[in-house]
């Protein structure tokens, strides 16, 4: 007996009537998603939007909000900073590669000003201040904020000027970003169906995608899309046999997401012929508290230093866990201690302090003296202001002095609207490949051509980032494709 492949598509001659009829298809109720549905609908077309959970918002609502955004925007120039296209796409070219897509980094860049107008249009508020400390998610509701571009390499890229643009919210920004893309979008006449778990695409014979075959509440449904389908149903870090496949580094942390970034948009695609890139790349956030980091140093299980701890938190994560299996402590003074305000050290405490550095080696397990060996050089050149060794800015560079404290980051951290521990590896990850599409957000099958009336945004494509990333980029690559991807759906008449 055959037995029938789960996300095979399914052929149109095999649906005999469909339960629902649209212009627009729209899978998934993220940033992506909304953006592509508001566009969409403006644009004429009728559009349905399917969430296989209960309500709008995925990963995107549970984000800080940041969103990724240059060039010489109001609130940059509110700030005192002056910005180009040009820089920025330097900066992006940078920071999320290697193999970051330089034709979508080219196009974002040249539009991002346009962009950040398009959202405040959608009703997205940006307060004109700037958060000048390293952070992940700063406790006041700054709307701009550093991410990496005052630190090396990139000062020797592109002119610094920060551009991490937060929606005004103190703490975690990403829930009033949604707020504001579905409020946009069902004002534009979208509609929605949660509840509904998508299956397989329907394919007529010319292989263009026709509808979409869903469950919901055990009942399978068949929708009709008459314009075009739009996956945006999140990544696959919820998928833990796509991550042995393609992923295995990021196996066995913890997971960023909504739980429900099963890759499901990924395969149903795939099985229709898609091609996808990038598929191993994926982001670290390291369980540390960036202003210990910058004011102290980063040491592995050999008491080195192994990147400059004033960097973006995320670079230092992707560096932890590939290049350090996570073993990784913060070494910090009572100094460098004291100076993180209390709200920002986010309950975060010492695992090991000693009156001496020997002691501190001896509490840690180190080799011999190699801790001291690093201490005695980096104090060295901490004295004269400079780090011939990593680069890290004049700024954070100061002689360490005991007592001191170490911090291990497998101690974990908790944002201060959660509760419970968080120990776990020290790292917390999400996937960033994905599908293979255009400008337009046309899947690509396997000859670079794309499926007919097949788009995709979000995580479930490969959008801007090769293998690095930057805080922001997905919420920006997210509702800036996601918009192409509805507007081209959406003339696909």
């Amino acid at each position: 007996m055959t037995v029938r492949n789960p996300v095979a598509p399914r052929a149109a001659a095999e649906v005999k009537s469909y339960d629902i009829e649209t212009d627009v298809l729209v899978v998934g109720y993220g940033c992506a998603g909304a953006s592509a549905a508001f566009e969409a609908a403006t644009a004429g077309a009728q559009v349905l939007v399917l969430d296989r959970a209960g309500g709008p918002g995925g990963a995107s609502a549970l984000s800080g909000g940041e969103i990724y955004l240059g060039g010489g925007t109001p609130i940059q120039r509110a700030c005192g900073f002056d910005d180009s296209p040009e820089q920025l796409a330097a900066f992006l070219l940078a920071a999320l590669g290697p193999g970051a897509d330089e034709q979508k980094i080219a196009h974002y860049s040249e539009h991002s000003v346009a962009h950040f107008h398009w959202l405040v249009e959608r009703g997205v508020p940006f307060k004109p201040s700037l958060w000048d400390s390293p952070a992940w998610v700063p406790p006041t509701d700054d709307g701009l904020m550093w991410l990496g571009e005052n630190s090396w390499p990139f000062t020797e890229i592109a002119t610094p000027a920060p551009r991490g643009h937060r929606p005004t919210a103190n703490d975690f920004g990403g829930k009033l970003l949604m707020d504001c893309l579905v409020s946009a979008a069902e004002s534009a006449g979208v509609a929605v169906q949660y509840d509904t778990y998508v299956t397989n695409l329907i394919l007529d014979e010319d292989d263009s995608v026709v509808g979409v075959a869903a469950r919901r509440y055990g009942r399978e449904l068949t929708i009709r899309a008459r314009r075009g389908c739009v996956l945006t149903t999140g990544g696959f870090v919820d998928n833990d046999d796509m991550l042995a496949a393609h992923a295995p580094r990021l196996l066995g942390h913890t997971k960023v997401s909504a739980g429900t970034d099963d890759g499901s948009g990924i395969r149903i695609a795939q099985a229709a012929g898609a091609a996808v890139r990038h598929m191993s790349a994926g982001q670290v956030g390291a369980s540390l508290i960036p202003g210990f980091a910058a004011r102290g140093m980063l040491v592995n299980n050999h008491g080195q230093r192994f990147v400059n701890e004033d960097t973006y938190p995320g670079r230092i994560g992707q560096a932890a866990l590939f290049r350090q299996d996570m073993n990784v402590w913060v070494v910090v003074d009572e100094q460098g201690y004291e100076e993180v305000p209390e709200r920002e050290r986010w309950g975060v405490r010492p695992t090991h302090v000693a009156e001496s550095i020997d002691e501190l080696d001896e509490l840690l397990d180190l080799p011999p003296r190699a801790l001291a060996a690093t201490i005695a050089r980096y104090n060295e050149f901490a004295s004269r202001g400079i780090d011939p060794d990593f680069h890290k800015a004049p700024r954070w560079l100061r002689p360490l002095t005991p007592p001191l404290a170490a911090i291990d980051i497998k101690a974990g951290i908790r944002p201060p609207s959660e509760s419970g521990t968080r120990r776990g590896t020290g790292a917390s990850v999400f996937t960033l490949g994905g599908l293979h599409t255009t400008l337009d957000g046309q899947v690509l099958n396997l000859d670079s051509t794309p499926i007919p009336a097949l788009y995709a945004a979000g995580r479930a494509s490969s959008g801007l980032h090769g293998e690095g990333y930057i805080s922001g980029t997905s919420l920006a690559d997210g509702t800036f494709f996601g918009r192409r991807a509805g507007a081209a759906a959406a003339r696909n008449t």
